[in-house]
């Protein structure tokens, strides 16, 4: 009995060995594991995204009344005996986005016939988007897209372009000539930016029953004159969306404060 208790002791002393390596063994790997998460916890942090760039704000908020862009005395002396004065105003679901108004009138000089003068003007405001691009760059798009179509227009004769100093942010003239109702029409359209509004002027004029047909001169004269003051309204009551993002020129210059921020006026 004596000799067994010795025995006894030595064996249960080699039975919890394997336990304590087993101990050993899982501390090691906990200590390897943290150190794992540690990295994967700083790797997540470096790899966070820098914000976006934003886009510059559009510079005009609104739209002038299209029926009053143009000055009373403009459209008397250029669409003489107008059918209304006032002007007929173009269809619109948002008129501080697009619109347009248009005069027409024949004037009757007797035996010497009668002068036809039509004339129209639209415009059309991008706002700047964050995807899209600031609202002067997508009114540059649509005004090299205007333009293209002023010069495409369909039966014209004649086609012309060239800049038209002083209006605007930038403008181009576009004359042609075309024929329909057995007349002889002189066409000018005037394409203008300014900020991020784009502005279309269109002018054209025919004699009828005998009258002399107007000459290109004083129809381009005529459509420049009106193009100047549309775009000069855009500034004084188009109101602002708080950012300068062009310096105005020519009869824009005075639109830079876009103070006024009158609603359009249907007419």
């Amino acid at each position: 009995m004596h000799r067994s208790a010795p025995r006894l002791s030595r064996i249960l002393a080699c039975a919890a060995v394997p336990v304590m390596l087993v101990a050993v063994g899982c501390s090691s790997d906990s200590g390897s594991d943290g150190k794992k998460n540690a990295g994967s916890s700083s790797s997540g942090t470096a790899g966070s995204k820098s914000p976006e760039p934003t886009v510059e704000p559009a510079k005009f908020a609104d739209l002038p009344d299209p029926c009053t862009s143009i000055g009373k005395k403009t459209i008397e002396d250029l669409v003489p005996d107008a059918k209304k004065k006032g002007g007929t105003a173009g269809g619109s679901t948002d008129l501080s986005v697009r619109s347009s108004c248009s005069w027409n009138g024949l004037d009757d000089q007797g035996v010497k016939g009668s002068q036809y003068r039509w004339m129209d003007v639209g415009f059309t405001r991008f706002d700047s988007d964050q995807s899209l691009g600031s609202g002067a760059k997508r009114a540059t798009a649509d005004y090299t897209k205007q333009v293209t179509k002023a010069k495409g227009s369909e039966g014209a004769k004649k086609v012309a372009a060239e800049p038209a100093a002083g209006i605007g942010d930038e403008a181009t003239l576009v004359t042609y000539g075309l024929s329909k109702t057995d007349e002889d029409f002189v066409y000018a359209t005037v394409v203008a930016r300014t900020g991020n509004v784009v502005v279309t002027l269109t002018y054209n004029g025919a004699g009828y029953a005998g009258a002399k047909t107007p000459s290109s001169s004083d129809i381009v004269k005529g459509a420049q004159k009106a193009a100047g003051e549309a775009v000069a309204a855009v500034g004084k009551t188009a109101g602002s969306g708080g950012a300068d993002e062009d310096s105005g020129k020519g009869a824009d210059k005075s639109s830079d404060k876009g103070e006024s921020s009158a609603k359009p006026k249907s007419s």
